[in-house]
């Protein structure tokens, strides 16, 4: 009896896993067909932004695999068929005459299409939610046989930390700043920032587990307790919506303010935890006026042409970064200096960038396996709130 499949891909599938071509044909068990007019929609994309990576990629294991895979042959070609590629994939189909074809595609509306033509359809089962190297690569390792540089390994239940010196189990808590951490999670992340030998940690989380909160509260411990460095730079990226920030008059400090007031309002709060006076020129004031000789919150546009020196570093919302930014940056980094890389590469708001095209991305790839780099994906039960907590938990 043949069991032999023949599938014909949806470009959406291809767009969601490049792979899928490969899975699909599991080794040579089944046909795999692509129809033209998905290629003429991936020539399409291939300029975009946020896709054009993706199709790269797609490309590549139509190339490296090219005699695994059939186009089916359309007798109308036209390059005009924005808003009409599910009809004329469908005419594709039975163009061809396949025998026994399934559709696969990810697209409800093109489902019921084929099923008005006679068409079997099943959607992508393979179909996973996309995620980036800075989500895949959680910090943790399943063997010590696998173990990077800075990694963890969950061994009888306790995390096993192969850091600097040498393989050891974190038994304790930490207490940065009068910050206890609220989980496992958090304790690994204090772990990391306070380690020393490790100058470059990355995060990623998704919004209200801590990153920012975490990440100042070891910079105060570094520079006002331990005094190992002198200063403490926050770097962000402005996104800017609506007016530009050149136009908004004032300093440079209160151009900013709309863009940092979360920053300046967790520092707030860990003044009140645990008093820093020490990088005030005045705390009373609303937005307080920071010592720049101890704190400074600077626009990445600045960045070029510094060298940073003995301090501490942070860099937020880093998935708003380009490759060729984040390079920039961190190349700034002279003698004594930690720095932090902070984001969530779910929430690219840079229209330019992409969930993997990104500098977290970027950070996270190029930079596992160094022996002064480690990177950790923030978990656990509570965010910033419950809503917070609702919003996560179901997937909005």
């Amino acid at each position: 009896m043949d069991v032999r499949k023949q599938f014909i891909v949806d470009t959406n599938v291809l767009l969601e896993d490049p792979s899928a071509l490969l899975k699909l044909r599991n080794g040579a068990e089944n046909d795999v067909f692509i129809p033209y007019h998905v290629l003429l929609e991936l020539n399409k994309f291939k300029k975009d932004a946020r896709l054009g990576h993706i199709v790269s990629r797609i490309i590549a294991i139509l190339a490296e695999h090219k005699d695994q895979f059939k186009i089916l042959k359309a007798e109308h070609i036209s390059e005009a068929f924005a808003g009409h590629v599910d009809t004329y994939i469908l005419d594709e189909i039975k163009e061809n005459d396949i025998r026994d074809p399934i559709l696969v595609t990810n697209d409800k509306i093109l489902q019921l299409q084929a099923e008005m033509r006679g068409i079997p359809s099943e959607s992508y089962k393979e179909s996973l939610p996309f995620k980036s190297e800075a989500e895949y690569y959680t910090g943790f390792v399943a063997s010590r046989e696998e173990a990077l540089p800075n990694s963890f390994l969950w061994s009888e239940g306790k995390p096993v930390f192969f850091g600097p010196e040498g393989e050891k189990v974190v038994h304790y808590q930490h207490k940065i700043w009068n910050v206890a951490p609220r989980n496992v999670y958090q304790n690994l992340a204090l772990e990391l920032m306070t380690a020393p030998g490790i100058d470059l940690v990355s995060m990623q989380s998704e919004a209200g587990y801590g990153k920012s909160f975490l990440a100042l509260a070891c910079a105060l411990h570094l520079v006002l307790e331990k005094k190992s460095h002198n200063k403490i730079f926050v770097v962000k990226p402005m996104i800017e919506i609506g007016q530009k920030l050149g136009y908004l008059p004032g300093r440079l400090e209160e151009k900013m303010e709309p863009y940092t007031k979360y920053v300046t309002d967790l520092v707030l709060k860990l003044h009140e935890v645990r008093p820093a006076n020490r990088i005030f020129v005045n705390a009373e004031l609303y937005p307080p006026l920071f010592d720049m000789k101890r704190f400074e919150l600077l626009p990445l546009a600045y960045i070029r042409g510094m060298t940073i020196e003995r301090a501490v570093v942070i860099v937020d919302e880093m998935q708003n970064m380009s490759r060729s930014e984040v390079r920039a940056l961190l190349s700034r980094m002279g003698e004594g200096v930690k720095c932090f890389c902070l984001g969530d590469t779910r929430q690219v708001d840079n229209p330019y960038l992409s969930q993997e095209n990104n500098g977290l991305n970027w950070v996270v790839k190029k930079c596992k396996g160094a022996d002064n780099y480690a990177h950790l994906v923030l978990k656990g039960e509570k965010s910033r709130g419950p809503i917070t907590d609702l919003v996560i938990k179901s997937g909005l």
